[in-house]
C-alpha cells in the first residue's frame, strides 16, 4: 500500500549512517538481535503472526570477523488480522503505523470503529486523524507501561513513553556495503567515539538481545562534491535492516531521531539501546546518570581536578596559569584512539567553549560539553558511561544563537575532508591516518552573532566592547586615566573607536557603559585598575568577559597597523607613502595622523581585531566597516563637542533606556518616543536619546525638519511609514550579503555541508535588493514634501546626489540581469542576455553546435533524399538520427546503429558524434559560469556598498525625523516646540522657563484615577533665582518634578515638541542627577557613600550651563552630618558653579536659611492636612509646585498609608511633636547665659507648630503672622 503524503507530514529525509566505533580504541563482539525480546511478547501481533518471514542474514562482524553476525529481525510485512467486532476490543489502545512514502512509523490512539466500512479512526500524536482497515496495514501495538514485564527501572529516571523500532530485509546493496566493511583498509576508526552509546533512561539492560551494528565511514560524498553545495550521506543502519526515521516533532517541539543507535566512546556495552521519542522531561540527567558520570570523569580524567594544569603545565594558582588550555598527560594521549585525539586536542586548547564537533550530518557534543547540551538545548543523553548528545546539522543555526545568548561561547568544528577524500590522501601520501579532518571554522558568543531568529526579532545591538587603560600613577595628584575603546556591532559591520581621559570615578567610561550596555567585552588581562575593573562590575548586565594577553594577543597600536594594512592593502595598490596608510578608512587615517596620541585607542582595536580574528570575523567586517570616532574622544574637540552630556547616572536615575523596576525599557522616555518602523530607526533614535544635540543652530535645524514632517504634509510622511514598515532590519542584512563576498568560516568551500547555504544566501540578496529599490522609491516619493517646507535637513536628505544616493542605475542593472522572482524560487540565478559577457560567449558556443547539428539533419535529410528524417533523443542518447526504414540500405557504413522502433532505425552519424562531445564541453562550461554568477553577482553588489551604506542611513534618518513629528500625539495635554535663546559665549544667565508642563512619559491612564497635574517652572534668566529649594510632603511629587524637568530638557534638544503650552530654555550641556537611595555592594561602597561620590562628580564637572537635580541628598547619615552636607553643596552651586538646577529636601532648616537668598527660589509641592481617625493628619497631595516652604514632610501620614499600626502611628506622632518643639535645642544642658534664648526659641516653635497643625500648606505661606513668627525664629537661631 502507499500512501500520500499529506497533512503536513514529514518528508523523506536522507537517513545517514550511524556514528558508530568514533572513539573506542579496543574492539569487542557487538550486541545480539532484538528479535527475542518481541517475538517473546505475547501481546505483539507482529510476533503472534507475519505470513511473509524474511530469511535471515548472517555478515561476519567487521570488527571480529571470526564471529558471524546475529540474525537480523525483519518486520516488513503486516500482520494477519481478523476484523473487530463492532465493540472492537482495540478502541483506546495506543498504535503504530508504518506510513511508506515517509518510510516512517507514527504513534496514535485508536478512537473508534466503523461496523460498516471495518475500519477503525486513529488519532495521531500530532492530531491528524484518519480511517485505516488494520487487517491491510503493517502497524504495531504499543504496550502501556503498566502491563509491560520490565526489570525496576533505574533510579529517578523518567517512564519509558515511546520506543520506535523499524526492521526492514536488508537489501542486497546494503549487505553489499557490509561485506566491504570487512577490508581490513577500513576507515571507520574515524568513528570510533560513541560506541555502545544510545539514548538515556530506556528499558533494563537485560531485556535487550543484542544486535548487531555495523561501522561508518562516516559520511560519503555524492559524486558531484561540493559543487553541488549538498552531500549525500550513507544511512545510519541498524543492523543492515532498521533505518533512522525522519525527523519528526515531539509534543514539545523539539525534532528528534525516532531510531537512532549510538556506540559508547570509551568502553562497550553488549547490550543496543533505542532512542525514545521525548518530550523534553527526559533530557536532564537522572541522579543515577549523573552519579555514574562523576563517577567515571573521576577515575579517568584526574589531569581535570586537582591534577589540572595549562597547555604550558602551569597550575592554576600561577600568575600566568591559562584556564583556557588544558594538559593532557601523554599516558591519557597514548591510549586514545585517533578520533578520540583529535577531539582532545580542540577540546585541550578551548576549555572555554563548548565543541559543536562535525560527524558527518550531525553536531556532536562529548563529556562536558555534553551536560550543556543537555541542560541549555534539551539534548539527549545518549546511554553509556560517556556523556553524549548531538543534533542534525540543519538545527545549527537555532541551537548555536540559543548558546551563545545564554552566555557560552561555541567552538565550531567542521569536518573538511570526506572519507573518499582522506581514502585519496592516504593513498597518495602513505598515511595510515584514519579520521578525516576537521577544522575550527567559527567561534559564536554573545558578541559575534550575525544571523538567528532572535536577531530578527529584536533590533537592539549586541555591543562587543575592547577596552584599554593607561594610567599616570601621580602620588602628588589624583590620577587621570586615559582609556582606549573599540565598540563593534558585528551584526551591522559598526565599528567606534576612542580615546578619552577620565576622572578618578571613571565618569565617562561609565557613562559609554550605561548608553550601550555591550553584552561582551574583550580586555587585556590583569591591566585595569580597580576602579576601572569596578566600573564595569556595576554599569553592564552580566557580559561575557574575555582575558587577553597583553601584546601576544592584546595587540599594541603597532600591530594593530601591521594587520589592518595587510587586510585593506591586500586588494589596493598600496603606495610607499604616508607609511601605506592610504588603504585605511578616512576615519584610521585620521586616528593615527592626529595630534593627540592615539595608541591607546588602536591598541583597543587591536584587542578586538585579535577576539574577532579567532570567530573568523575580522576580515569580512574590516573590509566593509563604518568606521566611527566616539564622541567623547580627545580627537572630536571639546570646545566644539556638539552633545549635551548624559552620564551613567543620569540615564539611570531619569530611566531613558531601562527602568528601575527590572530593567526593562517600559516606561521609560526610549519607549515612549520609540514609535519607528524600522529596526534600524529605532536603534539611531536610542543613539540621538543617549545624546542631545547642544549647538542652537543644529537644534533649530533638526526642529523645522520636524515640523516639516507634520501638517499638510502629514499624508506622505505616513505612506511613507507604511512603505518602511514591509522592510527587514536592512542595516543587518545589508551587512550579511556583504560579508559573502569571500568564503570563510562555515561558508567556506573546504567545508563539508548538507543544507544548501547557497539558496538562503540568495535569498537574503534578493530581499536586500527588494528592500533597497523600495527604500528608493519611498524616498523619491516622499520629496514632493520639499515644495511645502524649508528645511534644509530635509531638502539633503531627499534630493538625490546629496544626503539621498542616486542608486535608480544600479537598482536597475541588477533588475534587468535575472528575474528576482525565479531566481528567489529556483535558489539559482540565470542571467539575462547581455549582462553577463562570459555566460552570454558560453551559450552562443552552445547555441552555435545546436545550430549546426540542425544544418547537419538538412544535410542528412538532403543526402538520404527523405525530409521525414528526424532527429530524436532515447534515455542519454540525444540527436539520434531516426531513418526510415526503408532507407536503411543507403545509411553509410560509418554510422553508428544506436536503437530501433518498427519502421525506424537510429544512427549516430561521425559529424554528431563530434558535435556532442563539443556541445557537451560547452554546455558544461556554460553550467561552471551559471554556478558563478551569484558569486559575480555579489561582486558587482559589494562595488556600491557605500551607496547602499547612505540610503539606508537616509532612511534611518528620516524614520526618526517622523517619529519625532507625531510624538506629540502619544504626550497628554497641550504641546509646543520649544525656544531656544542665547548662545554658547552669551554672557545672559541661562534660565529655563515651562507653563503648564507635562510629564513626557507619565499619563492619565497609567495612573488610574488621577490626572496629572502640570506646572509652571522658571528657573534662571535675569532677576531670577538659579536654583529652586523644593520642599514638602513625602510622596507629594517632588522626585516626579524634578525628572519631569530634566526630561523635557532632553526632549527640546532632541528636537522634539515638549508637553507644554510654551516651553523656553538656554540649551544644557549636561545632566546631573541625584536620586534615590542605592548602594553599590560590588564596588565596596555603601548608600551614603554611593550618594556621595555622584555629587562630588557633580561639583567638579558642573558648568554654568549645565542643570543639576538633586533629590534629597545627606538623607544617608545623621541629621546634623546630612544637613550640614546638603546646605554646603547648595551653597558651592549657587555662589560658585552658578548653574540651573533644582534641590529637593527634607531638611527644613536649609528653607529658613535661604529665605533671603535672591539666588534660591523658596518653592513646595502643595497640600491640604485635615484631622484624621484617633488624631492623626490626613494629608491630601495637591501635586501643584507653589511658592515658599513646606514646614513639615508628614511622614506619618506615609506611615499610615503604608499599613502600620495605629498604636505605632500614635507614638509617632507624638514623638514627631516633641523633636519638633525641641528642635535645635541643646542636649546638654545649657547654662544661664543661653537659657532665655532657649525659652524664647521654644515658645515660638510651638507657635508655627500649632498654626501649622490648623492650617493647610497653601494658607501657611500666604498668612502674614506666620511669617512674621517665621522671621522670628529665624533671629533666634542666628543667635545660636
Amino acid at each position: 500500500m502507499s500512501r500520500r503524503n499529506s497533512n503536513g507530514r514529514s518528508p523523506l529525509v536522507n537517513p545517514q549512517r550511524q556514528i558508530t566505533s568514533f572513539f573506542t580504541k579496543s574492539t569487542s563482539p557487538l550486541s545480539p538481535s532484538l528479535s527475542k525480546t518481541l517475538k517473546s511478547n505475547p501481546n505483539n501481533p507482529i510476533s503472534k503472526s507475519n505470513p511473509n518471514p524474511s530469511p535471515t542474514l548472517t555478515t561476519p562482524s567487521p570488527l571480529n570477523p571470526n564471529k558471524p553476525h546475529k540474525p537480523r529481525l525483519v518486520i516488513d510485512a503486516p500482520p494477519t488480522i481478523s476484523p473487530p467486532p463492532s465493540d472492537s476490543p482495540f478502541i483506546g489502545k495506543r498504535i503504530r503505523v508504518y506510513w511508506p512514502l515517509d518510510e516512517a512509523w507514527y504513534e496514535g490512539t485508536v478512537k473508534s470503529f466503523d461496523t460498516v466500512t471495518s475500519k477503525h479512526r486513529i488519532r495521531y500524536d500530532d492530531d491528524e486523524e484518519e480511517s485505516i482497515d488494520l487487517s491491510k496495514e503493517k502497524i504495531e501495538w504499543i504496550q502501556d507501561s503498566s502491563s509491560k514485564k520490565l526489570k525496576r527501572l533505574r533510579r529517578g529516571s523518567s517512564p519509558i513513553r515511546k520506543m520506535v523500532i523499524e526492521v526492514e530485509e536488508c537489501p542486497k546493496e546494503e549487505k553489499q556495503e557490509e561485506e566491504d566493511d570487512d577490508d581490513d583498509n577500513d576507515d571507520s576508526e574515524d568513528e570510533d567515539w560513541g560506541k555502545n552509546a544510545v539514548l538515556e533512561n530506556v528499558v533494563d539492560d537485560n531485556d535487550d538481545e543484542d544486535m548487531e551494528l555495523e561501522e561508518e565511514n562516516e559520511v560519503v560524498e555524492s559524486a558531484k562534491g561540493k559543487n553541488s553545495n549538498k552531500v549525500e550521506p550513507k544511512k545510519r543502519k541498524l543492523g543492515g535492516g532498521a533505518k533512522m526515521e525522519p525527523m519528526k516533532k515531539s509534543k514539545s517541539g523539539n525534532e528528534v531521531n525516532r531510531v537512532a543507535v549510538k556506540l559508547s566512546p570509551l568502553a562497550p556495552l553488549n547490550n543496543l539501546e533505542v532512542r525514545k521519542t521525548s518530550d523534553g522531561a527526559d533530557n536532564v540527567a537522572t541522579g543515577d546518570s549523573s552519579e555514574r558520570f562523576a563517577l567515571r570523569e573521576a577515575q579517568k580524567f584526574h589531569f581535570l581536578g586537582k591534577d589540572r594544569r595549562d597547555a604550558k603545565r602551569r597550575r592554576p594558582g600561577d600568575e600566568n596559569y591559562d584556564s583556557r588550555t588544558l594538559y593532557l598527560p601523554p599516558d591519557f594521549v597514548r591510549n586514545l584512539s585517533g578520533g578520540q585525539k583529535q577531539w582532545w586536542e580542540f577540546k585541550s586548547k578551548h576549555m572555554d567553549k563548548v565543541l559543536f564537533f562535525k560527524m558527518g550530518k550531525f553536531y556532536e557534543l562529548f563529556e562536558m560539553d555534553a551536560h550543556v547540551g543537555a541542560k541549555e538545548l534539551e539534548l539527549q543523553y545518549m546511554r553509556g558511561e560517556q556523556p553524549h548528545c548531538g543534533f542534525p546539522e540543519k538545527n545549527f543555526t537555532v541551537n548555536v544563537e540559543r548558546l551563545a545568548r545564554k552566555g557560552y561561547r561555541v567552538l565550531v568544528v567542521e569536518q573538511t575532508e570526506t572519507p573518499e577524500q582522506m581514502e585519496l590522501r592516504r593513498k597518495e601520501s602513505g598515511s595510515k591516518d584514519k579520521v578525516v579532518r576537521r577544522e575550527i571554522c567559527a567561534v559564536v558568543s554573545k558578541g559575534t552573532l550575525i544571523d538567528g531568529e532572535f536577531m530578527s526579532t529584536n533590533p537592539e545591538a549586541a555591543y562587543l566592547m575592547a577596552l584599554t587603560e593607561y594610567c599616570e600613577n601621580n602620588p602628588n595628584e589624583m590620577s587621570e586615566r586615559t582609556y582606549g575603546v573599540c565598540v563593534v556591532d558585528v551584526a551591522t559591520s559598526r565599528v567606534i573607536l576612542g580615546q578619552f581621559n577620565d576622572d578618578s570615578e571613571c565618569s565617562a567610561l561609565c557613562s559609554i557603559l550605561s548608553e550601550i550596555r555591550p553584552v561582551e567585552i574583550v580586555k587585556p588581562a590583569k591591566l585595569l585598575s580597580a576602579e576601572t575593573e569596578r566600573a564595569l562590575l556595576k554599569h553592564t548586565r552580566n557580559p561575557l568577559v574575555n582575558e587577553l594577553i597583553p601584546n601576544v594577543e592584546f595587540w599594541d597600536a603597532d600591530k594593530t597597523l601591521d594587520h589592518l594594512k595587510r587586510i585593506y592593502g591586500h586588494n589596493n595598490d598600496v603606495s610607499a607613502q604616508d607609511g601605506g596608510l592610504d588603504c585605511l578608512p578616512d576615519v584610521l587615517v585620521e586616528l593615527v595622523k592626529t595630534d593627540h596620541d592615539s595608541r591607546s585607542a588602536l591598541s583597543a582595536l587591536g584587542g578586538a581585531l585579535y577576539y574577532l580574528k579567532q570567530a573568523f570575523l575580522d576580515e569580512q567586517l574590516l573590509r566593509f566597516a563604518q568606521f566611527e570616532l566616539l564622541p567623547c574622544s580627545v580627537f572630536s574637540g571639546l570646545a566644539s563637542k556638539p552633545y549635551m552630556v548624559l552620564d551613567a547616572v543620569a540615564l539611570e536615575n531619569l530611566e531613558i533606556f531601562e527602568n528601575s523596576r527590572n530593567g526593562e525599557s517600559s516606561g521609560t522616555l526610549y519607549a515612549q518616543l520609540n514609535q519607528c518602523v524600522t529596526a534600524f530607526g529605532k536603534r539611531l533614535l536610542k543613539s540621538w536619546l543617549a545624546r542631545p544635540l547642544y549647538h542652537v543652530e543644529s537644534i533649530k535645524e533638526r526642529q523645522e525638519a520636524v515640523a516639516g514632517l507634520k501638517g499638510v504634509n502629514l499624508p506622505h510622511t505616513l505612506e511613507f511609514r507604511k512603505a518602511l514598515s514591509k522592510l527587514p532590519d536592512m542595516e543587518r542584512l545589508l551587512a550579511r550579503v556583504l560579508s559573502s563576498r569571500d568564503a570563510s568560516g562555515r561558508n567556506a568551500n573546504k567545508v563539508v555541508l548538507y543544507e544548501d547555504s547557497s539558496k538562503k544566501q540568495l535569498q537574503e540578496f534578493i530581499s536586500a535588493l527588494r528592500g533597497l529599490e523600495l527604500m528608493a522609491q519611498a524616498c523619491l516619493s516622499l520629496g514632493v514634501i520639499l515644495n511645502n517646507v524649508k528645511s534644509r535637513q530635509l531638502s539633503h536628505l531627499l534630493t538625490p546626489g546629496k544626503g539621498l544616493p542616486d542608486v535608480s542605475m544600479d537598482l536597475n542593472h541588477f533588475k534587468d540581469a535575472f528575474d528576482w522572482v525565479e531566481a528567489n524560487n529556483s535558489g539559482r540565478i540565470i542571467p539575462h542576455e547581455g549582462v553577463d559577457k562570459e555566460y552570454d560567449s558560453a551559450g552562443k558556443a552552445v547555441n552555435e553546435i545546436e545550430s549546426s547539428l540542425l544544418d547537419h539533419l538538412k544535410e542528412q535529410r538532403k543526402l538520404l533524399g527523405s525530409t521525414s528524417i528526424s532527429y530524436v533523443g532515447i534515455g542519454k542518447d540525444t540527436y539520434l538520427l531516426e531513418v526510415p526504414e526503408n532507407l536503411s540500405q543507403n545509411i553509410p557504413r560509418d554510422y553508428e546503429r544506436r536503437s530501433s522502433k518498427k519502421g525506424f532505425v537510429r544512427y549516430w552519424t561521425p559529424d554528431i558524434k563530434i558535435f556532442l562531445k563539443e556541445l557537451s564541453h560547452a554546455e558544461s562550461e556554460r553550467e561552471t559560469l551559471l554556478k558563478s554568477t551569484f558569486q559575480r553577482m555579489i561582486e558587482r553588489f559589494c562595488e556600491h556598498h557605500t551607496q547602499w551604506k547612505q540610503l539606508v542611513s537616509a532612511t534611518a534618518e528620516l524614520d526618526v525625523l517622523i517619529n519625532l513629528a507625531i510624538a506629540s500625539d502619544y504626550y497628554e495635554g497641550p504641546t509646543c516646540r520649544p525656544s531656544f535663546v542665547g548662545t554658547l559665549c552669551t554672557n545672559e544667565a541661562p534660565y529655563i522657563y515651562a507653563k503648564s508642563l507635562g510629564h513626557p512619559v507619565l499619563r492619565s491612564d497609567t495612573l488610574g484615577k488621577s490626572a496629572f497635574v502640570p506646572n509652571d517652572i522658571t528657573i534662571g534668566g535675569p532677576d531670577q533665582a538659579s536654583f529652586i529649594l523644593l520642599t514638602g510632603p513625602n510622596m507629594g511629587g517632588k522626585s516626579t518634578l524634578l525628572r519631569q524637568v530634566c526630561l523635557a530638557v532632553i526632549l527640546a534638544q532632541v528636537g522634539a515638541d515638549v508637553p507644554s503650552e510654551s516651553f523656553e530654555l538656554s540649551p544644557v550641556d549636561r545632566i546631573f542627577v541625584r536620586m534615590g537611595a542605592r548602594d553599590n555592594i560590588m564596588a565596596g561602597q555603601s548608600t551614603f557613600l554611593t550618594e556621595l561620590s555622584e555629587t562630588a562628580t557633580m561639583l567638579s564637572s558642573a558648568t554654568r550651563n549645565s542643570l543639576v537635580a538633586l533629590d534629597e541628598l545627606g538623607r544617608g547619615t545623621s541629621t546634623s552630618d546630612g544637613q550640614a552636607i546638603a546646605e554646603s553643596v547648595l551653597e558651592h552651586l549657587v555662589r560658585s558653579v552658578q548653574c540651573r538646577g533644582l534641590f529637593s529636601t527634607h531638611y527644613h532648616r536649609l528653607a529658613i536659611d535661604y529665605l533671603k537668598d535672591p539666588k534660591v527660589c523658596l518653592a513646595h509641592m502643595a497640600c491640604q492636612v485635615g484631622s484624621g481617625n484617633e488624631g492623626l493628619d490626613e494629608v491630601t497631595f495637591l501635586y501643584r509646585l507653589s511658592a515658599g516652604a513646606c514646614p513639615k514632610s508628614y511622614g506619618v501620614n506615609v506611615a499610615r498609608l503604608a499599613g502600620l499600626p495605629t498604636s505605632v502611628l500614635q507614638k509617632a506622632d507624638a514623638k514627631s511633636r516633641e523633636f519638633e518643639a525641641t528642635y535645635g535645642k541643646y542636649r546638654t544642658e545649657p547654662n544661664s547665659s543661653n537659657q532665655s534664648w532657649v525659652d524664647e526659641i521654644i515658645v515660638l516653635v510651638q507657635k508655627l507648630n500649632n498654626a501649622a497643625n490648623n492650617l493647610s500648606c497653601e494658607e501657611m505661606v500666604s498668612d502674614h503672622s506666620i511669617v512674621k513668627l517665621q522671621r522670628e525664629a529665624r533671629e533666634l537661631l542666628e543667635r545660636c
